[in-house]
């Protein structure tokens, strides 16, 4: 089967922006780009007065004009498009299942754009069983040439998050930066003179952990270089930090089998939200 990955089109500039990258992303796979657009729920109020052959009309023009300016900026790319009969939560979470990637839209400081609208989107990404990816808009100032981030995580397994990672950063000439954050306990938080003897008894030993949890991969990948970093503080704050100088930040997520259940955790939330660079949530088990 063609690996592919599926980007949902909702007409922003945050979506053309994922496009992008999933067909820069698809080079570096192999894979195509099916671009899809689900249908946006009518209010019963103007149910009555919705054009819905005109909403149609314009799904099936914008995706058309996306696939034809990718084909244009990526020579040998194979793009499909297809407009989705469901709407945007059970559409795009039916044809994530097609594809190795799901990537969406989505808007700085705070708010979500798009498909990433009120809680559309993060019930997406919560529930689907492939990596989301979520592409800000372009920022002419930003320099993608930075590390895969990974935002490491002692209670979960991060076998799927590494793994992801590694193989990103070999596609791409890069480099791995694994970052975990020790929160302070409240003993150590008693004063700013506490801080520098928590991180003398503490960060090494985790650092070494780290080291430890890195090494398979290291050896299935010797091409790529990997850091493992530990901070001490706010884990959602130090992330989005890092994120800065990165070129892709690579977060885990648990599994969740129901849309009522979607749920990404709240460090994932935060990175979400406020990094400029791209996210992937990873699931797992």
């Amino acid at each position: 089967m063609t690996r592919s990955i599926v980007v949902g089109l909702d007409g922003t500039e945050q979506a053309d922006a994922a496009a992008e990258w999933a067909a820069e992303e698809a080079l570096l796979r192999g894979a195509r780009v099916e671009l899809v657009h689900a249908k946006t729920p009518v209010p019963e109020v103007v149910l009555p007065f919705a054009a819905g052959d005109d909403e149609e009309a314009w799904a099936g023009e914008m995706v058309t004009r996306t696939a034809t300016e990718l084909g244009k900026r990526h020579p040998g790319l194979t793009v499909t498009t297809r407009l989705l009969a469901d709407e945007p939560v059970p559409g795009l979470v039916t044809a994530a299942r097609e594809g190795d990637l799901l990537v969406l839209g989505s808007r700085a400081l705070g708010s979500v754009a798009g498909y990433l609208l009120g809680s559309v989107g993060l019930t997406v990404a919560g529930i689907v069983e492939q990596p989301v990816v979520l592409v800000r808009a372009v920022d002419p100032a930003r320099t993608p040439q930075g590390p895969v981030l990974v935002g490491a995580d002692a209670r979960q397994p991060m076998d799927a998050v590494l793994g992801f990672a590694f193989e990103e950063a070999a596609r791409r000439h890069s480099q791995v930066l694994v970052v975990y954050v020790q929160e302070l306990p409240l003993h150590a938080g008693m004063g700013p003179a506490m801080v520098p003897d928590f991180r003398l008894s503490v960060v090494p030993e985790i650092r070494g952990s780290l080291d430890g949890l890195l090494d398979p991969w290291r050896a299935k990948h010797p091409d790529v270089d990997a850091t493992a970093r530990v901070a001490v503080g706010s884990a959602g704050s130090e992330l989005v930090t890092a994120a800065r100088e990165a070129s892709l930040v690579v977060v885990g997520r648990r599994k969740r089998h129901s849309a009522l259940g979607a749920h990404i955790g709240s460090v994932a939330h935060a990175v979400l939200h406020h990094s400029p660079a791209p996210v992937v949530l990873v699931p797992h088990s």
